[in-house]
C-alpha cells in the first residue's frame, strides 16, 4: 500500500510539475501562437573569400513577437553534399513551424563538393567536404553569438542554440556536435600523402576559417532527420542531447552502419540506431522515432508528408523541456561554473512519461545525464 501511495504521489507531482513548466514558458514553444513569420537573408561569414551564396542563410522570426532571449534552431539542408539549398521545402516548413511557436530559426547554405566523381571515389574528398560543412555551420552559430554581443537584433538566447538537418545536413549537425578534437579524425595519409588531420588543420582546424572568431560554436542539442556519424564512439558523456527520426529501411543512410549511399568507396556512416545505442550506453539524453519500413524520402516533401509533420511534433516535444524557461535556475553564461543540475524528464524503461512507472525509473537531467533508479518492493 505504501509503495502504491508513493507512486500515486509521484505521478501527481509530475503532473503538477508539467503545469508549472507550461506557465513558466507562458504558453510559448508548445503551440503555434503566431500566424506568420518574416524571413531575412544574410551572409554569415565576415571573411572576404566567403562572401558568396554558399554562406548565406535565411533567418525566420515570428511576426509581432516582442519577446527577447528566444531559443534558436539552425537547420541544415540535405543533398548528398552535391546539391540542395536553404530553400528546400523541408527547410522552409521546419523553420516556419518552429518560428510560429516563438523560436528564431535559420536555414543555412554551406559549401558543397564541386566534383561528384571525386566525392564518390575519394575518402579524402569526403572528409574535407563534410568538415567544410561543419566549419561553415559553426561560423553560422558564431554569427548569432557575435550579433548577440553587438545589439542582439534577432533577440536570441545565446545559451540556447540547437542545430539540426536532414540527410547530409543531419550528418553535418551530428559531426559538429560530437567531434571535439581534430585528433578524433584518422591520421592516415590521403592519396597525396597528407594526413586527414593535417588537411583539416590546414583548413582552419576545429573551428574552420569562415570567421566570426572569438565566439563560441557550442550548441545545446542536435536534431537529426535520417542522419549518421562515422564513428559512434565519438559521442561521449556530458555532450549535447540528440533527437532523431529515421526509417529503418533507409537505402541512402543506413539505419545501422554501412557505406554512405550504399557505395563501397564511400565512408561508413552509422545511422540513428547505432547513434542511439551509443547514447543509451553512456546515459546521454536522447530520443528516437523510427519509421518501420521507411526509406529516405519521408522528409523530402515537407508538410505534404504526414510523417514529416509527425517528426516536427516529436522534436518539439523533446526540446521543449530543455528550454531555460522550464528551469527554475537559468545560467547567464554557457560555460558558467554556477550551473545547477536539475531533472527535466522522468520516464519508465519504455520511455513512457505517464501511467505506472514500474520498478525502474529513469531521471533525465538538464546536463544531458540520465540516472536509473530501482524501486525495491
Amino acid at each position: 500500500m505504501l509503495i502504491k501511495m508513493k507512486i500515486k504521489l509521484f505521478i501527481i507531482l509530475l503532473v503538477f510539475s508539467s503545469s508549472v513548466i507550461y506557465s513558466q514558458c507562458n504558453g510559448r514553444y508548445v503551440t503555434q501562437i503566431f500566424n506568420s513569420v518574416s524571413k531575412t537573408t544574410v551572409n554569415y561569414s565576415d571573411q572576404i573569400q566567403y562572401q558568396d551564396s554558399y554562406h548565406e542563410m535565411d533567418i525566420y522570426t515570428p511576426d509581432g513577437d516582442t519577446a527577447s532571449n528566444r531559443p534558436l534552431i539552425i537547420y541544415i539542408h540535405g543533398g548528398t553534399y552535391l546539391g540542395g539549398s536553404k530553400t528546400e521545402i523541408d527547410c522552409i516548413d521546419f523553420c516556419e513551424y518552429f518560428a510560429k511557436k516563438g523560436y528564431v530559426t535559420a536555414s543555412v547554405n554551406y559549401r558543397l563538393s564541386s566534383n561528384q566523381l571525386n566525392f564518390v571515389l575519394l575518402q579524402e574528398e569526403q572528409y574535407l567536404t563534410v568538415w567544410n560543412s561543419v566549419a561553415d555551420v559553426k561560423a553560422a552559430v558564431r554569427y548569432f553569438r557575435k550579433n548577440y554581443f553587438n545589439g542582439n537584433n534577432y533577440r536570441i538566447d545565446q545559451n540556447t542554440i540547437f542545430i539540426g538537418g536532414s540527410s547530409a545536413g543531419a550528418v553535418t549537425a551530428v559531426h559538429l556536435a560530437y567531434i571535439n578534437d581534430v585528433l578524433d579524425l584518422p591520421n592516415t595519409s590521403s592519396p597525396n600523402g597528407t594526413s586527414i588531420q593535417t588537411l583539416v588543420n590546414n583548413s582552419g582546424g576545429l573551428e574552420g576559417d569562415v570567421g566570426n572568431n572569438g565566439f563560441s560554436s557550442k550548441i545545446s542539442g542536435v536534431i537529426s532527420f535520417s542522419g549518421a556519424i562515422n564513428t559512434p564512439n565519438w559521442i561521449e558523456v556530458q555532450e549535447p542531447p540528440i533527437v532523431s527520426v529515421h526509417g529503418n529501411a533507409d537505402q541512402t543512410i543506413d539505419f545501422n552502419c554501412a557505406p554512405g549511399l550504399g557505395i563501397p568507396t564511400v565512408l561508413d556512416l552509422c545511422g540513428s540506431n547505432e547513434i542511439h545505442n551509443q547514447t543509451n550506453n553512456i546515459g546521454l539524453l536522447n530520443d528516437l522515432l523510427v519509421y518501420d519500413g521507411g526509406d529516405h524520402d519521408w522528409f523530402q516533401s515537407g508538410n505534404a508528408d504526414s510523417r514529416f509533420v509527425q517528426a516536427l511534433n516529436f522534436v518539439s516535444s523533446f526540446i521543449y523541456p530543455l528550454l531555460p524557461c522550464n528551469h527554475t535556475t537559468n545560467t547567464s553564461n554557457i560555460n558558467s561554473s554556477n550551473f545547477e543540475k536539475k531533472i527535466i524528464q522522468i520516464t519508465n524503461m519504455l520511455g513512457q512519461k505517464n501511467g505506472c512507472l514500474g520498478n525502474i525509473t529513469l531521471f533525465y537531467y538538464n546536463d544531458g545525464t540520465v540516472e536509473k533508479k530501482i524501486l525495491i518492493k
